[in-house]
């Protein structure tokens, strides 16, 4: 009698490789290109700006101590290192301010994955056209996110980050596809890859490593793909094997029917929404709940006496734990911090989240007034709603008002549109490019798909910003 379990979805990782090995231009829907280029300009502008953070510096400083042969570019820098040391560095910086793009289901941040990767390696030979790159993206976006679908908030709550797990997945996947692996080693490196998936939710308290997750989920997939091409071979079940597989291993409640279906059909990678706030997407509902009360009924946080907000479980367990200054991470994790600085400046971007802001007495006071509590109505919703809130204000003199959001702005139900990502990009990339470069930038990315060349792309991407 075998002691293992059962297979929880026989074939699962064959036929997704084999649909990846399989995905052309000429299949993907128009709107999912679309989506992609907006998403490769919100990644950019992440992976820029991220490249200016002292913690993705460390991580750059590191590569270049390595010496390795200078294949692709360091974003933001001037410089070059190998196809693994660039991915490493520009993913770290693509995650390195909770800036990135986000896909719900999943909890996947595939773009500041899947960008670094396919420009390094489309650097590595020495060119590719828009439509390559359009193509590996959206190759590796729907593989991970149909990963991160199917181990569900289980592996949150077993305490694993998507991002350095589900998205190795991204990474494999995308770079498979630029370096055109057929399906059996498209397969071997999504077995690979596997085995390198990891990340701790603990980070997220204050500690530097949650960004690198990032890093090392792209850098790993670049391994993979690489081994693959050379015939290693990687856990061919990898992903529903009852025994040891990703899902049965990092999940405690796993759906693995999510991996396949409506393969082809319906296309993850056009649910990805992007963020307008510099924290985690999880809050955003309640700081523009919070934010309408405010404006709406002139208050200010002197006018209040208490705030009580509602949420999902996984919200609260991910953001709603006592903040301490610890360190940018954490506050841009915690629920308490972004409702007092929305609370002060109306906003909750870049310079909400600088050093000498941590600890400000002011912030650290009215949090005291602020309040979390599961909502079992919001509970009762299911997973779709867990970035929903529901925020009620207390006044000094007695008055109550409430608001509730149950699609955050962002998401595929309330969408940012494409002139909000440009906004946003332009606000993120201005201490980084020229005002000329930030509109040419645009303009390349906007015709990505009618690029043969994308060396100028590339170029302005690879700049020192000091130049």
């Amino acid at each position: 009698m075998d002691s293992h379990p059962q297979s929880l979805l026989p074939g699962a990782t064959q036929k997704l490789a084999e649909f990846a090995a399989g995905i052309d231009y000429a299949v993907i829907p128009a709107e999912v290109i679309e989506r992609m280029k907006t998403s490769f300009l919100d990644s950019v502008g992440c992976c820029l700006f991220g490249a200016t953070l002292p913690w993705t510096q460390r991580v750059q400083a590191m590569i270049e101590d390595e010496g390795a042969r200078p294949i692709a570019s360091i974003f933001g820098t001037g410089k070059k290192t190998s196809v693994a040391g660039a991915v490493l560095v520009n993913a770290t910086a693509g995650h390195a301010f909770e800036l990135d793009d986000i896909h719900k289901e999943s909890i996947v941040h595939a773009g500041s994955i899947a960008t670094p990767v396919v420009v390094a390696l489309a650097e590595q030979a020495g060119g590719a056209s828009g439509k390559t790159l359009l193509t590996a993206m959206t190759t590796g976006y729907e593989i991970g996110t149909r990963v991160g679908n199917a181990a569900t908030m289980g592996l949150f709550f077993r305490g694993f980050h998507p991002q350095g797990t589900s998205g190795a997945f991204v990474a494999a996947a995308s770079a498979a596809k630029m370096l055109k692996l057929n399906a059996p080693r498209m397969q071997h490196a999504l077995g690979i890859v596997g085995s390198q998936a990891g990340g701790l939710m603990a980070a997220q308290e204050g500690a530097m490593v949650k960004r690198f997750h990032s890093g090392r989920a792209a850098q790993s997939g670049v391994y993979s793909a690489y081994l693959a091409q050379r015939d290693f071979t990687g856990i061919s079940d990898v992903l529903e094997a009852g025994y040891g597989g990703y899902l049965s291993s990092y999940s405690n409640k796993p759906n693995a029917s999510r991996l396949t279906e409506d393969l082809g059909v319906v296309w993850e990678t056009g649910k990805v929404g992007y963020k307008p706030h510099a924290c985690v997407t999880s809050i955003h509902s309640a700081l523009d709940a919070f934010a309408y009360l405010l404006n709406t009924h002139g208050l200010t946080p002197d006018d209040l006496s208490k705030v009580e907000i509602g949420m999902s479980p996984m919200t609260y367990t991910h953001c709603a734990w006592e903040y301490k200054a610890q360190g940018v991470t954490a506050a841009q994790m915690n629920l308490f911090y972004g409702i007092a600085v929305i609370g002060f400046d109306g906003k909750a971007f870049v310079a909400q989240y600088a050093e000498n802001r941590l600890a400000d007495p002011k912030i650290m006071d009215f949090i005291t007034r602020i309040e979390a509590s599961i909502d079992r109505e919001i509970e009762a919703m299911g997973p779709a709603y867990r970035h929903a809130a529901r925020v009620k204000v207390t006044t000094r003199d007695g008055r109550t008002f409430q608001h509730e959001i149950l699609n955050r702005r962002g998401s595929p139900e309330n969408p940012l549109s494409h002139e909000d990502v440009v906004y946003k990009f332009r606000n993120v990339v201005e201490s980084c490019l020229s005002a000329k470069n930030i509109d040419r930038m645009i303009t390349l990315i906007a015709q990505l798909e009618r690029l043969d060349d994308t060396s100028e792309l590339f170029n302005l991407l690879a700049a020192s910003r000091n130049a």
